[in-house]
């Protein structure tokens, strides 16, 4: 029997594994790129498609660079790659005769919390934000200046108007996921109507996402209107450094986590100096490649190859999955997490990470390893507080509906949300539609260490006192042997199911 350490908010839980198990550990890092600015400027002079940078910039126009925040994956990084690679992109610009002067970053945050200008550092690199002379520019999905590009079916699509004024739009993200980065990054510098609508089935496949179609015909419209190109790379998987160097992807690392001393003096600790050591945790995520051309075009490419550097490979669904889930939100600013953000994080990302097939049998069990704990950062996550209520009264699937057209109308709500104090008020909602392609898929959800049953059965999840409650009632839904995998923390790898 393989005890497998989990990650449970900022406790590490031991599961003993039934034999068969498997722990889905990411391989080991690509050789990376050492120069990541070198690199964007390579991939700018030579792109997938189309011309190349210099060739289709006006000298003197205007230009406007597109920056999604960093919140994947998790956890984040200090050094990400994606600053250095936007550097490259103002240099790259400024050598093509658009000066910073006449340059605007664009913050695209979606529906998530608006960050402050002042923050600008967060984003880019120090140097960077030292020396660059133009607009900093926060998109607000409510303004009223937004304007009109076209529809994508029966949605209107309207975006940032830095989007439609500039000469050249460059895009830059990492590919993560076919709703975060590349043309998802439009998507996000657009209108709550678009957003909401701008769902996924799988995060790592294009055919049954309608995000993924929202974002190609607003690249589409945006491409008539003048130059668009799209700067995507490639990232390892994130691998920690210091006591626990070479977690995820070293077995050894995971052996000395499970039998040392610091292991056990870390579940001794206070849980708020806990949370303050996991936030501290040195991770480095590396580059693995770097695309530019249209968004949509070096977006898929760069998420290919992520995708197969960075997959693990089960050969067939499993009968029930195990996930770990940490004491962090994704979504910035880093904060303890919600039930229904708990949820999202396992049910609506790592469960949506795959290719091919789910990785769950149909009517299979999830597992998550939470205590589900009843609160909302103030004022941030108190939109989440609201949908919480409206589950909970609600008596079906329209007046959730209705609820979440009337959070879109809360003025008080949203003006808390153009201040950057809190989400959007219709982004739970949309969070907890994220969850649904699993919660569809699976026959139960379980709750391991629930700590308020109460929540769990709102949320519609059956609570259980711990791990070796939910594994045996996972295994009697099983009625045979119980096939499990295991994801023990985040950042979580993607699955490809099958042969």
């Amino acid at each position: 029997m393989t005890r497998i350490p989990l990650l449970a908010g900022t406790r590490v839980n031991f599961l003993d594994a039934p034999e068969g198990a498997v722990l889905v550990r990411p391989p080991a890092p690509a050789s990376p790129i050492d120069d990541v600015r070198a690199a964007v400027r390579d991939a700018l002079r030579f792109p997938l498609s189309g011309p190349p940078l210099e060739a289709s910039v006006p000298r003197g126009g205007r230009a406007t660079v597109v920056i999604e925040p960093a919140v994947l994956p998790l956890p984040g990084v200090a050094n990400d790659p994606r600053r250095a690679a936007v550097e490259a992109v103002v240099e790259s610009l400024g050598r093509a005769g658009i000066p910073s002067e006449r340059q605007t970053l664009l913050l695209a945050a979606g529906l998530a919390r608006r960050p402050d200008r002042g923050q600008i550092d967060t984003f880019v690199s120090p140097e960077l934000a030292r020396r660059f002379h133009g607009q900093v520019a926060v998109h607000d999905a409510e303004a009223d200046d937004l304007v009109a590009v076209g529809t994508s079916g029966s949605i209107e699509m309207r975006v940032n108007p830095a989007l439609t004024s500039a000469d050249v739009v460059v895009v830059v993200t990492a590919a993560e996921t076919v709703v975060h980065g590349g043309p998802a990054a439009l998507v996000a510098a657009s209108s709550p109507v678009a957003l909401r609508a701008a769902g996924a089935y799988s995060l790592l496949e294009t055919g049954a996402s309608q995000g993924w179609k929202l974002g190609l015909d607003l690249e589409r419209a945006l491409a008539a209107r003048g130059t668009l190109i799209g700067v995507s790379l490639a990232l390892n998987h994130p691998v920690l450094r210091g006591a626990l160097q070479g977690y995820p992807h070293d077995r050894e690392a995971l052996d000395r986590l499970v039998g040392s001393w610091l292991g056990r003096a870390y579940g001794r600790l206070p849980s708020a100096v806990r949370l303050r050591i996991m936030r501290g945790l040195p991770v480095e995520v590396s580059t693995l490649g770097v695309f530019a051309g249209p968004p949509s075009v070096a977006h898929a490419e760069a998420l290919l190859r992520a995708t197969e550097a960075r997959s693990v490979r089960l050969e067939e669904p499993v009968d029930a999955i195990c996930i770990g889930i940490p004491d962090t939100t994704p979504w910035l600013p880093r904060e303890r997490p919600n039930p229904v953000l708990a949820a999202a994080l396992g049910l609506g990302y790592a469960l949506r990470l795959w290719r091919d097939r789910f990785p769950v049998q149909e009517g299979g069990t999830a597992i998550l390893v939470h205590r589900l704990h009843r609160r909302y950062a103030h004022p941030g996550q108190q939109p989440y507080r609201a949908f919480f209520a409206a589950l909970r009264d609600a008596s079906g699937g329209g007046a959730l509906a209705e609820a979440e057209d009337a959070a879109g109308r809360d003025e008080r709500a949203l003006e808390a949300y153009r201040r950057g104090d809190a989400c959007h008020p219709v982004l739970p909602y949309v969070d907890w539609r994220g969850c649904s392609p699993a919660i569809d898929r699976l026959g139960a959800v379980l709750v391991a260490g629930s700590r308020d049953a109460s929540v769990a059965r709102t949320l519609g999840f059956v609570p259980t006192h711990g791990l070796r409650a939910a594994l045996a009632m996972a295994e009697g839904r099983a009625d045979r042997q119980l096939r499990l995998a295991v994801l023990p923390s985040p950042p979580y790898p993607p699955l490809t199911v099958g042969s």
